[in-house]
């Protein structure tokens, strides 16, 4: 039976996610703040399985429900629609951009992840399809079998519905590895081996801007499953908690606030 995904935001990330989806043939019902009158030309793009819905269709209709807001925007999700839900939880913490900071997260009580399923608690929150930006997500996915498919890490806590996301994610042209559970999900977050750079081309300092954005939408080696657990069983928790800009060469900042980062602006 065709599965349907349901996706809450319709920022770069949620419609990366879309996209994937339906050239795996699954449907999707896509929804955001604005309503779905806003998602008329995007609903067209994506073709005849998907449709636009308001955030409750979304969720009433997904098999899956797939979380592509900013995390700052948590509080807002209707908690109570979520029960018996499987959600892929995309959100990462960076305290740096956009002014939210969580004192449970900072000291490391709690992971991202954890916040998100302790807000939807009746639902199985799994963490994937979030340590990659969006133009790689569409552009690394490959067919089974290929060569160049890359591996992504998932964690969380309901073993039913990892292995869910897991199918949904292979489907849409990745491996798939268990990053173990959503207290365990701090080695695939922000500043661990195995967040954003493994899916990403390296980009020499030397490079303008101009030049360096060019390279940025280019594909990287593949990773595979054992060298994606090993990146994993090796990681040490970030302090401190979130990701950062502070350090980075200004090309590597500009990059992540126009390409990496859109999932701030409201979806």
């Amino acid at each position: 039976m065709t599965q349907t995904i349901g996706i809450i935001g319709s920022g770069l990330v949620g419609k990366a996610v879309a996209h994937l989806a339906v050239a795996a043939g699954y449907h999707v019902v896509i929804g955001n703040s604005r309503g779905p009158e806003s998602l008329a030309a995007l609903v067209e793009e994506l073709g005849p399985l998907a449709r636009a819905g308001t955030v409750t269709e979304v969720i009433t209709a997904g098999d899956i429900v797939s979380i592509a807001i900013p995390l700052a925007a948590f509080e807002s999700l209707p908690a109570s629609q979520f029960v018996g839900k499987v959600v892929i939880d995309h959100t990462n913490y960076y305290p740096d951009v956009g002014g939210f900071r969580q004192t449970d997260l900072d000291r490391a009580a709690l992971t991202s992840s954890e916040l998100m399923q302790r807000h939807l608690p009746g639902a199985n929150v799994v963490k994937g399809l979030h340590n990659l930006g969006w133009i790689h997500m569409q552009h690394n996915a490959r067919a089974r079998g290929d060569v160049e498919r890359t591996t992504l890490p998932i964690a969380g806590d309901n073993h039913g519905a990892k292995g869910v996301v897991a199918r949904f994610i292979e489907d849409i042209g990745y491996n798939v590895v268990d990053a173990g559970l959503l207290a365990d999900s701090w080695r695939i977050e922000p500043n661990t081996p195995i967040y954003f750079w493994p899916y990403a081309p390296a980009i020499p300092g030397h490079l303008s801007e101009d030049e360096a954005k060019r390279l940025y939408r280019q594909s990287a080696s593949p990773l595979s499953p054992t060298a994606a657990r090993k990146l994993i069983e090796t990681a040490e928790r970030p302090s401190p908690v979130g990701g950062t800009l502070e350090g980075l060469p200004p090309v590597h900042v500009a990059l992540f606030l126009e390409l990496a980062s859109a999932e701030t602006v409201k979806s």
